[in-house]
């Protein structure tokens, strides 16, 4: 399992070993160059504290919040504790969230012997960033900006790499361009005592599910620290080449938005009652739309995936300098994916900005701009029924029809008609309902003993297809067969029919054979058999699958349930939407509980 926790601020994150050192962070946005990388090499970058002769170390989140506690201790029973955190809170009518990293070193028992080193390197050629020495601080130059690490501990013993005994809490920020100038121990204390304040408000004002409440609360958490506030860009994940499977070249840099992963994201916070995430969200599509000149009256289609400033992630590169996880590589930067045709994901944009039409707290988003956007994305979905394209699941080589896409601009389309008989989208350029009832019958071309195939020329299974029943698709016994087939011939690990972990696909792909589970097949099995009335299951199904989180409850993209190994990149957005949906769906509501 993955030995990391996330912290961030919705500006920055970072990822944190159960040993307290800072081994991930990029700045100055997520998708930046790393400023510590020890996660994809030895040589990649670290910010540690370490102890002497260590015993095994504990870590947890304060309750409820995105603020990590690590406790170290060594053989002789002094211990310490490291509290990291971004700060996060409402100051001056906005939200405060600074590229600034707070951590807290404090001894617990006795006198630790402790080692502070940091480590920056400058980016992807991996040189060690150079430290000139201040009052309080030191200032690493990285180019025309700088990080500075401001701390009371002697800069004498940091400088050097020291050891020396703890006796008196320590403070320090590790910021990007901005130094700290009032008292460090004051602000960081006032800093933790608001972010923890705020963490617990947010999580206070979620709507949960009756069940599975501790494991959507964490995944809420993580979920949120994905959204890039600056753009309303939603990441898909907040690392890169985190190998899906070692050895192989199954690496991809996935810290970009890609449209239809914010998509799921969002259907996630609506279900938790959170609504300024996809507001965020219609700026940063609004802002595509508008740079690429999207129009129903040219051929131009959304690439799948942007960057958090709406550019296209390319070209795809090899960082031959970095050995990758655990000498895993190749690291990879940007995604080929942008270059694809993933015709899915405007039935996906559709479902995203329906709640504008459906839910009267979006009166004030009807507007001509948002009209004008749904009636394009209508277009496009009805221009990709039946034609090829990379899929879901983005093969490189022999794009092919796709019932997924098909099932996605069925369900685009049924939104539309809905809206239209509620007096909106009048501008629609085609028949809807004809075109709705066209993806529904490429579906069914693609229906082989009773359940539906990957598609009409692919009679192969695709766990995606599970979302026919949680999209509402006519047909529940279609549905219904389409589910279990899938848990019949997707399944992994020894359990047979008992097992709660799936391939997405068992088809030879653009690197050959899946050989690990992929995490969101079990949440969307568990949501599909709730939503066809089979909750029990469904339950069994989500308890077990949620023993894929590590030990502070963060999900991976792919698991290997044999061994309990996390796989791909860390922490997973899609992961954890798939929990939030799967508890909200299994869970009997609170009515029948209080």
């Amino acid at each position: 399992m993955y030995a990391y926790g996330l912290i961030g601020n919705c500006q920055a994150s970072a990822l944190i070993s159960n040993q307290g050192s800072i081994d991930w962070l990029c700045l100055p946005r997520p998708d930046s160059e790393p400023v510590f990388g020890r996660l994809l090499d030895p040589d990649g970058g670290h910010f540690s504290i370490t102890i002497e002769n260590q015993q095994p170390p504990t870590q947890h989140y304060l309750e409820n919040t995105n603020i990590l506690v690590t406790e170290l201790s060594d053989k002789n029973g002094n211990q310490f504790r490291i509290t990291d955190f971004f700060p996060r809170f409402e100051q001056y009518g906005r939200i405060f969230r600074p590229m600034s990293l707070f951590r807290i070193v404090e001894p617990l028992k006795g006198s630790p012997l402790i080692k502070v080193s940091c480590r920056p390197v400058m980016g992807w050629n991996k040189e060690r960033a150079r430290a000139i020495r201040g009052n309080s601080h030191l200032k690493f130059d990285f180019r025309d900006e700088s990080l500075r690490l401001t701390t009371n501990m002697p800069l004498t013993f940091l400088s050097e790499e020291t050891a020396f005994p703890l006796t008196e809490k320590l403070y320090f920020v590790l910021s990007w361009s901005t130094p700290i100038e009032e008292d460090l121990a004051q602000v960081t204390e006032r800093f933790l005592l608001q972010t923890q304040n705020y963490w617990r408000t947010w999580v206070k004002h979620c709507s949960i599910p009756s069940l599975f409440q501790k494991e959507t609360i964490r995944s809420a958490l993580a979920l949120k620290l994905h959204c890039y506030e600056d753009t309303g860009a939603i990441l898909a994940a907040l690392t890169t080449s985190l190998p899906e499977e070692p050895g192989s070249t199954r690496n991809w840099d996935y810290r970009y938005c890609w449209l239809r992963d914010a998509h799921f994201v969002l259907t996630a916070f609506h279900n938790l009652g959170h609504f300024e995430e996809m507001e965020g969200f219609l700026k940063f599509l609004l802002g595509v739309t508008h740079k690429y000149n999207i129009s129903q009256n040219r051929q131009d289609r959304l690439a799948p995936v942007y960057t958090l400033s709406q550019e296209l992630p390319l070209p795809e590169t090899k960082q031959s300098l970095w050995r990758g996880y655990q000498n895993s590589g190749p690291v990879r930067t940007h995604n080929q994916a942008a270059e694809h045709v993933q015709n899915d994901v405007y039935g996906e944009m559709v479902l995203t900005l329906s709640p504008i039409y459906f839910d009267e707290r979006f009166l004030h988003l009807r507007s001509p701009e948002h009209e004008k956007m749904m009636t394009n994305l209508a277009l496009l979905c009805e221009r990709s029924i039946s034609t090829p394209d990379a899929g879901l699941w983005e093969f490189r080589e022999g794009w092919q029809e796709h019932s997924f896409t098909n099932l996605m601009s069925w369900a685009g389309l049924e939104r539309i008609a809905r809206i239209q008989a509620k007096g909106y989208l009048k501008s629609v350029p085609f028949d809807v309902a004809a075109a709705r009832d066209r993806a529904l019958g490429a579906i069914d071309l693609a229906t082989l003993e009773g359940s539906i195939r990957n598609g009409p020329n692919d009679s192969n299974f695709d766990a995606s297809l599970c979302l026919s029943a949680i999209l509402g698709m006519p047909k529940a016994q279609i549905c219904l067969n389409t589910v279990d087939r899938i848990r019949e011939h997707l399944r992994v690990g020894a359990e047979g029919a008992n097992s709660s972990f799936f391939y997405r696909y068992v088809r030879k792909d653009d690197f050959g054979n899946p050989k690990s589970a992929f995490v969101i097949c079990s949440f969307w099995i568990a949501q599909a058999l709730a939503k066809l009335g089979r909750k029990t299951e469904a339950q069994n199904v989500l308890e077990n699958a949620s023993n894929a989180a590590n030990h502070l409850g963060l999900l991976s993209e792919h698991y290997l349930p044999s061994t309990r190994t996390q796989l791909g990149n860390f922490p997973q957005a899609y992961s954890h939407v798939g929990l939030i949906n799967a508890a909200f769906a299994v869970s009997p509501p609170w009515n029948e509980i209080l």
